[in-house]
């Protein structure tokens, strides 16, 4: 029989994904009000499960700063241009945030190893949510040789069906773990295997989605996005497993949260973006 658990997934697939392939082919405002939506839905996992309440000023601060780097990172701001100008504005907001934050702590009254905990991890988790994020909307809008939409559903394609292969594989031929300690259930099979499993999707996504790149280009690209995801994966693990949470929230039934459910996306999109920018364009 078919778990509650594994049903409750499968509904809400069958509702997610259309909308969200709808939306990266819609692109623009569609696609940078999805992106920055659950990004900031993300960063409100992250921040209140570390310690940093809602009504609390530290939250608030972090949220801000996300916020603006999501805004800056999907050219929210106006027309920008070239690249480094956004870049530049978004070093400078985190200099400042840095510098900011850190000042702050170092008058707080919590004992100093607390003090510097709470800040390193404010830190980060600002950087991994409001600098990666935006790669998921560049992949989308920013290449005028390759669709938009083809580009996501080919990274939407690579992460998710790869993790249910990497799944698959790990409960037919997994023996070996790959990160026992903060992911005990992934092996070094399942690892493999989605790998081998995302370079069918290249072939795949080669003749029918991206015709105007090389074969070799596109395998690559399948590569490099399999093996950042699920490195991904385990940074997402890696922080749940230091504050002892199986997930980031319970907001999507069966998948946990939106950090859960799009992590591996977080660093296979700017391995993707800049792997084209590179090669492609």
């Amino acid at each position: 029989m078919i778990g509650k658990n594994l049903m409750a997934r499968i509904a809400v697939a069958i509702v997610a994904i259309p909308a969200i392939l709808w939306i990266a082919y819609q692109g623009g405002i569609w696609l940078r009000t999805l992106v920055i939506g659950l990004a900031l839905i993300a960063a409100w996992e992250m921040l209140s499960q570390s310690g940093f309440k809602p009504n609390g000023g530290w939250f608030y601060l972090g949220m801000g700063t996300i916020l603006l780097l999501l805004i800056i990172g999907t050219n929210g701001i106006g027309q920008l241009n070239p690249d480094y100008n956004l870049t530049l504005l978004s070093f400078g907001l985190l200099i400042g945030f840095f510098m900011l934050s850190a000042m702050l702590s170092s008058i707080g009254k919590r004992p100093p190893a607390e003090l510097y905990s709470r800040h390193a991890t404010l830190v980060w988790a600002v950087c991994y949510i409001g600098l990666l994020y935006p790669y998921v909307y560049k992949v989308g809008t920013e290449f005028e040789t390759v669709s938009g939409g083809d580009l996501l559903l080919f990274l939407f394609a690579l992460v998710w069906a790869g993790d249910t292969a990497a799944m698959g594989f790990g409960k037919w031929l997994g023996k070996h773990k790959l990160a026992p300690s903060v992911s005990p259930n992934k092996t070094v099979e399942g690892f493999l295997g989605h790998i081998l499993f995302c370079l069918a999707i290249g072939i795949a996504a080669h003749y029918l989605l991206l015709t105007q790149v090389t074969l070799p280009l596109v395998l690559g690209a399948a590569v490099g996005v399999s093996i950042l995801g699920q490195l991904g994966d385990l940074v997402e693990s890696m922080w749940k497993r230091s504050i002892g949470i199986k997930d980031s929230s319970a907001l999507i039934p069966g998948h946990g949260g939106v950090l859960d459910r799009f992590d591996s996306l977080l660093f296979g999109a700017p391995f993707l973006f800049f792997y084209l920018r590179i090669f492609v364009e």
